[in-house]
């Protein structure tokens, strides 16, 4: 590329915590091919939510971190991250705006819009149209989205039900307007060393050979519904003869409301940071190394009442993992119904428990199901097919 100019790309997080909103940012800044240039920007995490810094470091990306770029909405904190962003557009001189879930959507589409910039896309990690909040304000999002959809050069789902979902269900732009490209990940970490870390994992939390592991994965707030989870052990607990442990691996503002409720039906459960002993019901709080959890772990579950695409649920599939998950978001387009992953209605008690039932009681269906998952997940998530499309969308609207 030398003597030919760069394609320089601003990439805009919302915050730099752990999940896929990260990692597809963090591979995209360090992947693209030799034509173009990345600067990545980003708001700061929460107390509660684990840090993603460790990715970034791991990958040598230096990102700008702009502080009032915060989840909720402040008039003051908003003005300043605005401004901000407009100082770098501005000194930057990308050719192209790429914001990443709402907030930095928000401010850095109205940016990129005020600076000219050529070409402005949007991904919609997930959405908040429904299951976060009521009429009013629900009706209050989608007109800002809208707005800002006819400010956009390309919008991103990041599967086809979400595509469906925007233009059909919710109306935030034209069918035209969308292109579906899937969350990609570093996946052949999922599949090293899995008996040693396996043997390491169930060996730390006291698992013995003969307990099934069961493992929800993610931040401890409303929408993630881990009630459904607690009250499906319970149920479950009372139905097998097997031996069974329990794993809620994340934290988050619901940490304690989960407590009660444990206590309320009478199961045992232990923090694993206060008291080392096991329990039916182990909080983990957030464990880094998710390769090393999965590996220890039977059978994955997902509890959600709204998602754009669970990590999770694409994780579990790359370590040989079973999975039973609630019908949410994108979820039909990144598992195999019935083959790697049961899936069943939103908060549906009965037939939650019953699924995970179903596959505690017979060990090679759980062999089954969760050696399908590497095959799928390894061709349709990889980073390299993320970075594959987005070069050809970023080049294609250049272009134009």
């Amino acid at each position: 590329m030398e003597g030919k100019k760069k394609i320089k790309v601003l990439r805009i997080i919302n915050r730099f915590n752990l999940g896929g909103p990260t990692f597809n940012a963090a591979y995209l800044t360090k992947y693209l091919g030799p034509e173009f240039e990345t600067l990545l920007i980003g708001g700061l995490k929460y107390e509660e939510e684990e840090s993603s810094e460790f990715i970034l470091e791991k990958l040598g990306i230096k990102p700008v971190v702009i502080p009032e770029m915060k989840r909720s909405i402040s008039f003051k904190n908003d003005r300043v991250a605005y401004q901000k962003i407009k100082k770098i557009i501005k000194e930057y001189q990308p050719d192209i705006v790429h914001t990443h879930a709402s907030k930095a959507g928000t401010l850095g589409r109205l940016a990129a819009a005020k600076c000219k910039v050529p070409v402005i896309i949007h991904t919609f990690h997930g959405h908040v149209f429904h299951s976060y909040f009521g009429k009013t304000k629900t009706l209050f999002y989608k007109t800002i989205e809208r707005w800002l959809a006819k400010k956009s050069t390309k919008i991103i789902a990041i599967s086809e039900i979400q595509k469906e979902e925007l233009w059909k269900q919710h109306k935030i732009c034209k069918k035209d307007k969308l292109a579906v490209i899937p969350l990609g990940f570093d996946l052949d970490r999922f599949q090293e060393n899995i008996e040693e870390k396996r043997k390491s994992f169930r060996l730390k939390y006291k698992i013995t050979d003969d307990e099934i592991a069961i493992g929800i994965i993610g931040r401890l707030v409303p929408i993630k519904n881990h009630q459904l989870f607690i009250n499906a052990i319970n149920k479950i607990k009372n139905k097998t003869s097997k031996k069974i442990r329990a794993f809620i691996i994340g934290d988050g503002e619901e940490k304690e409301q989960l407590i009660q409720l444990l206590k309320r039906i009478g199961l045992d459960y232990v923090e694993w940071s206060k008291n080392q002993e096991s329990a039916t019901v182990t909080l983990t709080s957030w464990i880094k190394e998710i390769d090393w959890a999965n590996a220890g772990l039977d059978i994955i579950a997902l509890t959600s009442l709204n998602e754009g695409t669970p990590v999770s649920l694409i994780e579990a599939q790359a370590s040989n993992k079973p999975i039973v998950t609630t019908n949410v978001g994108g979820v039909g387009n990144i598992v195999l119904k019935d083959e790697t992953a049961f899936i069943t209605e939103t908060s549906n008690l009965d037939e939650f428990s019953d699924a995970v039932l179903k596959l505690i009681e017979d060990d090679e269906l759980r062999k089954v199901m969760g050696e399908k998952g590497w095959g799928f997940v390894k061709k349709e998530f990889h980073y390299s097919r993320l970075v594959n499309d987005m070069e050809r969308l970023y080049l294609s609207l250049i272009k134009q």
